[in-house]
């Protein structure tokens, strides 16, 4: 969820540091997961000033350049080069003054510097409106109008809006904190508490709704009064479409909405204001002037608002007019019946919808909207008409017009308030905290609860209709302590425990070994979501994947069936911000279905190592990073667990170029190679990226088969010899080392390839590989001699088998 600091500020009596705030709401429940700072322009135009042209004269050493003279308010005016065919004596302009660093439109920043043109000293720049993100033009410099003061910032003077951004972790029960006021108030409730005086949110509704006629009625029937148990709207003549005013725009894009105009602005407003949302009809479509709720037949076919036909299922509910659906209630509107730049008239819907049915047809027709997700958790029912009041007032007074008709309010079935009990002994066994009467009954009336009864040790309230989650002790134990602050809750001097087994001590051991290994070779762990989004995927792969019923968001509607993607999401994420030698690690799990409501979870170790393999230092060349650096990680991890690779088999994927499968005992243990141009592109991952999926459950099924075991350290030298080979270039060095421990000679210890050479004059299609041996008796001393025969047979199975040529 994301929340504005200043449009939440708005709405508190008075204004809280941005610091102190975010402290406030992770201590109410409402986890701030993040808190950045926006810039409506980025840089903010700090460093810019505004400036009047003074002198203008040709460059005398370029025809498309001009020697200015600019006052910036400075004892001395700057003398700056400029490009621009446009500038003139007396003209205001923005000047980037030395030191500043300016954000265009498209493209870098770029940070003003002391610079020599053709000859001539600039000591800064005019500037073009898209050189600094105010625009897109480039067709010159920004002519300001003439009673621009020289001196003044850029930033006041072009007022640009700045604030703080809160990204909230909100759990699914909290719809009643899907907004900003509904934000506001649980602030309020904390501090009224803490501070022991009533305190409360600044109300956005004001009494001042009123009809001018009843020349646009229309009347409304809820024919499925289950999915629609009350329906609010109004009607509104004489509308102008156009943008919406800077404030509100400035608002919009704060969390990362785009404004479209002024009625669907002024709606989006409402819905991250209140928490309700609405939606504007043309009500010239309105046929018959009437808007009836209700089903239509199963297939009806429908063309929603992104133009695309949509099969109907009998259980949608629609709004419909006299003759036609209109739009999926609740979900999404319909092509021919939304506001366009031609409406005049319009009518404002402000309802309530069945949680059950808004989710089922989201999900159904894979539409998931702002106002869908606030259905399916439950809005306000008692807030419709407040609400369809307070954007009819904002549309006159926004987009002009006259309200031309009464508020239409049907509601067949008024909802009555849960009633909940509570009593004081629960609320410390749960809390492990004493309260006192007082405190229980101020805290939960600050919240809107309403007192029915009270006792000795127990009270009865009525649960606001904006907490529809509020439905038993608990939850009200759950609302106390959170406005008494979740920080604040009581840590007991002692913990009564029942010892246990650790079943997964041996795995544990292993994956703090393997993790500070890594950690030690410069990899970062991280930790990322195992809910993904099934675009990533082919569609063979997502028949085997756990989809999401009940998920949160679009984008995040399947369990992951692969470590990969995930990872490179952290990898593009960080790239972006410049960060661009890095090696990951993670520890999670995979998940896929078996059968129908079987599921199977593995556990993985990947790697992902992207970039230069150390920083650039005097004693230190650039190096990127290879295939070879992973695979040596491999190779150590397995000595680590105590495993022995047998094979590395060249093997396809979809997903890998060159990817190479690792078999321990034969069996498939890990996967790694170079994330092909296909994969990364998804993830606008514009580097190489090496990565490896390691199957953990795999390696410590086979660690658990090992038994350890030790011998003295040999008291004899080992014998070391190198050789040279032509052969085919299709050759791999798996090959050679296969070939060789083939012969069995049992004194070999190791071998390893230590050079590569290609060259025309070794013959075509070949090339020169350089194999070490080492050999070592641990009983004795070896002699040449016999160190020449196990030689002599290597090479020779080398001439038979690799088809290899000795090199002298």
């Amino acid at each position: 969820m994301t929340i504005s600091y200043n449009w939440l500020s708005e709405y508190l009596p008075e204004k809280i540091d941005a610091e102190k705030l975010s402290k406030i709401l992770t201590a109410i429940g409402l986890e701030v997961e993040s808190m950045e700072p926006y810039e409506e322009v980025k840089g903010g135009l700090k460093g810019l000033v505004i400036g009047e042209v003074i002198t203008c004269e040709k460059h005398p050493d370029a025809d498309k350049l001009s020697l200015t003279t600019v006052n910036i308010g400075t004892p001395d005016p700057l003398q700056i080069v400029c490009g621009a065919p446009n500038v003139a004596v007396g003209q205001k302009v923005v000047v980037a003054t030395i030191g500043s660093t300016i954000y265009p439109s498209t493209g870098e920043p770029l940070t003003m510097k002391k610079a020599k043109i053709r000859g001539a000293e600039s000591h800064g720049m005019i500037c073009a409106e898209d050189e600094i993100g105010l625009g897109q033009s480039h067709a010159g410099i920004m002519v300001l109008p003439a009673d621009a003061k020289v001196g003044t910032p850029a930033a006041e003077y072009f007022n640009t809006y700045n604030d703080i951004i809160f990204e909230i972790g909100l759990t699914p029960n909290r719809m009643d904190a899907m907004s900003h006021l509904g934000v506001a108030k649980d602030v309020c409730a904390y501090l009224s508490h803490h501070h022991k005086k009533d305190t409360h949110v600044k109300s956005p509704f004001k009494n001042n709704f009123k009809a001018h006629n009843q020349s646009l009625k229309i009347d409304v029937v809820i024919e499925n009064a289950i999915a629609c148990q009350r329906y609010s709207g109004v009607s509104i003549a004489g509308v102008t479409i156009a943008e919406s005013p800077k404030w509100l725009q400035q608002k919009l894009k704060s969390i990362g909405l785009r404004p479209i105009n002024n009625i669907v602005d002024i709606t989006n407003f409402i819905l991250h204001e209140t928490g309700q949302p609405l939606h504007a009809f043309d009500a010239n479509q309105i046929t018959g002037n009437k808007v009836i709720v209700k089903n239509v037949p199963e297939l009806t076919p429908f063309i929603t608002l992104d133009e695309k036909e949509r099969k109907l299922a009998a259980e949608d509910l629609m709004i419909c007019n006299a003759t036609a659906p209109m739009c999926i209630g609740g979900v999404f509107g319909g092509l021919h019946s939304g506001v366009i730049a031609s409406t005049k008239n319009i009518f404002l819907e402000s309802a309530w919808f069945n949680p059950v049915t808004i989710r089922k047809t989201s999900l159904r027709h894979g539409l998931r909207t702002d106002a869908a997700a606030r259905f399916e958790k439950g809005v306000d029912i008692s807030n419709t008409v407040n609400v369809l009041k307070r954007a009819a007032i904002m549309i006159k007074e926004i987009a002009g017009g006259e309200i031309a008709s009464d508020v239409i309010d049907v509601y067949p079935d008024p909802k009555q308030k849960t009633e909940v009990g509570l009593k004081y002994h629960y609320l410390k066994k749960l809390s492990g905290k004493n309260y006192h009467g007082d405190t229980i009954k101020n805290i939960l009336t600050s919240l809107g609860f309403e007192m029915i009864k009270e006792g000795m040790d127990e009270l009865f309230v009525k649960v606001p209709f904006s907490k529809p989650d509020i439905t038993i002790a608990a939850d009200l134990v759950e609302e106390i302590m959170r406005i008494d602050g979740l920080d604040n809750v009581e840590i007991q001097q002692m913990i009564t425990i029942a010892p246990s087994v650790e079943t997964l001590a041996h795995e544990t051991i292993y994956q703090e070994k393997v993790a500070t290994y890594l950690v030690g070779l410069g990899f970062n762990e991280i930790f990322t979501n195992s809910i993904t989004n099934s675009a990533y995927f082919t569609e063979q792969i997502l028949q085997g994947t756990v989809k999401m019923i009940n998920n949160l968001s679009e984008e995040l509607n399947v369990m992951r069936p692969s470590m990969l993607e995930t990872g490179l999401e952290t990898i593009t994420h960080n790239l972006n911000r410049k960060n661009s030698n890095l090696r990951f690690f993670e520890f999670g799990k995979t998940y896929s279905t078996e059968s129908i409501g079987s599921y199977a979870e593995k556990n993985h170790l990947s790697l992902f190592v992207t970039g230069a393999k150390a920083e650039t230092a005097w004693n230190n060349k650039t190096q990127k990073t290879d295939f070879y650096l992973i695979k040596g990680v491999i190779e150590k991890i397995a000595v680590l667990i105590g495993v022995s690779i047998n094979q590395f088999l060249i093997e396809e994927n979809e997903k890998l170029n060159n990817a190479v499968t690792v078999k321990i005992k034969n069996e498939p243990a890990a996967v790694m190679g170079e994330v092909n141009k296909k994969t990364a592109d998804k993830f606008d991952c514009k580097q190489p990226v090496f990565y490896a999926d390691i199957d953990w459950d795999t390696l410590m099924r086979l660690n658990k088969k090992n038994t350890i075991s030790f011998k003295e350290i040999s008291k004899f030298p080992a014998v070391h010899r190198d050789l040279a080979i032509v052969v085919d270039k299709s050759i791999l060095y798996q090959q050679i080392e296969k070939t060789t421990f083939a012969t069995k000679v049992n004194k070999l210890k190791n071998v390893s390839l230590f050079d590569v050479f290609e060259s025309e004059k070794l013959g075509a299609n070949k090339k020169s590989m350089a194999v070490s041996f080492t050999f070592l008796d641990e009983e004795k001393t070896m002699t040449d001699a016999e160190i020449d025969a196990m030689m002599n047979k290597i090479i020779g199975a080398y001439e038979k088998e690799l088809n290899a040529e000795i090199r002298k």
